[in-house]
């Protein structure tokens, strides 16, 4: 079957636009160039069930070697072999990092917008909203995706979306240096709106815009509907836990709760932005440390320093994977660290997440005190080692100081995350412009981890 059949049919088999269509016969090509074989079987993968290289109808029954992945979201009937899937990426690759270029795959929701439907929303935070960010703007012009503008009325998603700031300049400096992907939760319909407003003519994107029903694992986002290796794919996204296997490609970034319903929805004690009447800033926001974070990422992979020899051999064996762990472990080093009441006595300290998170960050910890400790971390000031702190002059720091440092990827100021005498006292923000995390109840410690939900809420938008 020739793949121009195989393509005009799509316009009958879920009405593909022109962009769609030339994505599926790139692919085609590829599969056809690349395979190793021009005759099926093995067949390289399946438009509507049928064979995209010879034309023969998929067989009922599948061998090992046509077993593979659907690419739901560049046509809702194709898929292809996991044997094609890795040809195709490591070809792929091979024409990418010679251009000193990665992959990233971008969350929507809490890490470049936060959206909220109408209903959620009460008529003053609308009211507020309105006469700041569309003072003069009529209902249909705030469905436009004009560049510089950051909030849209959306009527036929009967939501708002506001753009975290930045998120423009973000977008122009990464794409530099990343091929990007945006992979969300949310339903399709609602993937691309958000799409089109960060991206309107497409040059980010393309049709690499991956939602919840293009996942293969329910309630989770992997890989391998991505079609870039592993080795060089950085995620950025506000939620961990829909990343059980690649874990050490993500980069965990502040929420953005700029509308009550999203501090509602996590169950937040702290404000919203809308509430505070504010947002965060343009230069030392989120997503600014964000993109400060992916250039070091990016120089340490292609090395500026190196002698060719690196390029030549196209890099490789490099693994943007152990890049991001030792950028991480750099963020507290030379931090010596010991934990005031911060669990109980006889629970394993080594174990506790905030103890394996300094470490993670190049800290060393510690249980007892000693004159090359720095630092202590405590809750309140009436413990042995916090006052051991204060006499020493060490640094006397709350638990956010190291959830700040590990979201923003860089060593916070430490009198930001000082401790007051009352033990339920508001802590700093870990900058200026980001909310406060949620507080400890009764001295005792909450898992900050506990508020990431699998799913970003109700209205369907993603994680």
């Amino acid at each position: 079957m020739k793949r121009r059949r195989l393509c005009d049919g799509g316009m009958e088999h879920g009405g593909r636009t022109e962009v769609q269509i030339s994505v599926q016969e790139d692919i085609t090509d590829k599969v056809q160039s690349f395979s190793s074989s021009k005759n099926c079987p093995p067949h390289p993968g399946f438009m509507w069930g049928v064979c995209i290289r010879c034309g023969v109808m998929k067989p009922n029954s599948e061998s090992d070697d046509q077993i593979g992945v659907a690419l739901k979201y560049i046509h809702k009937d194709f898929e292809l072999t996991d044997k094609e899937v890795a040809r195709l990426r490591e070809n792929d690759l091979q024409k990418l990092l010679p251009r000193q270029k990665l992959y990233l795959v971008l969350d929507l929701d809490h890490t470049l917008l936060n959206s909220a439907r109408f209903v959620e929303v009460p008529p003053e935070e609308g009211a507020y909203v309105a006469s700041t960010y569309l003072k003069g703007i009529s209902n249909a012009e705030s469905e436009v995706g004009e560049t510089g503008r950051s909030l849209y009325r959306l009527m036929s998603l009967q939501m708002w979306t506001k753009l975290r700031p930045f998120v423009h300049a973000f977008l122009e400096e990464a794409s530099e240096m990343y091929e990007m992907y945006v992979y969300t939760m949310g339903e399709r319909a609602y993937a691309l709106r958000m799409a089109k407003l960060l991206d309107p003519t497409g040059k980010y994107f393309g049709t690499r815009v991956i939602s919840q029903g293009d996942s293969t694992r329910r309630h989770q986002k992997d890989l391998d509907v991505v079609l870039g290796a592993e080795s060089a794919v950085v995620i950025l996204d506000d939620t961990e836990q829909v990343w059980p296997r690649h874990r050490s490609n993500l980069i965990v970034m502040e929420r953005y709760h700029f509308f009550s319903s999203s501090c509602r929805q996590f169950n937040l004690q702290s404000q919203s932005l809308t509430h505070l009447m504010r947002d965060e800033t343009e230069t030392e926001g989120a997503l600014a440390s964000m993109l400060r974070v992916l250039r070091s990422v990016h120089q340490m992979f292609f090395d500026q320093h190196d002698d060719g020899h690196a390029a030549r051999s196209g890099f490789k064996g490099r693994d943007v994977r152990q890049v991001l762990k030792a950028v991480r472990l750099k963020i507290l080093e030379g931090c010596k660290i010991v934990f005031s009441r911060i669990f109980p006595t006889a629970y394993p300290a080594e174990k506790h997440h905030l103890w394996r998170l300094a470490e993670e960050l190049g800290a060393t910890c510690s249980t007892t005190l000693d004159e090359s400790v720095t630092h202590v971390v405590a809750l309140d000031l009436g413990t042995d080692k916090a006052r051991w702190a204060v006499q020493h002059k060490r640094h006397l720091v709350h638990p956010h100081w190291l959830e700040g440092a590990s979201y923003l990827w860089q060593r916070q100021i430490e009198r930001n995350f000082t401790i007051t005498a009352k033990k339920n006292s508001s802590a700093s923000t870990f900058v200026e412009s980001i909310p406060v995390l949620p507080q400890d109840v009764d001295g005792i410690e909450v898992d900050s981890s506990q508020n990431r939900e699998e799913n970003d809420g109700n209205i369907d938008v993603g994680s």
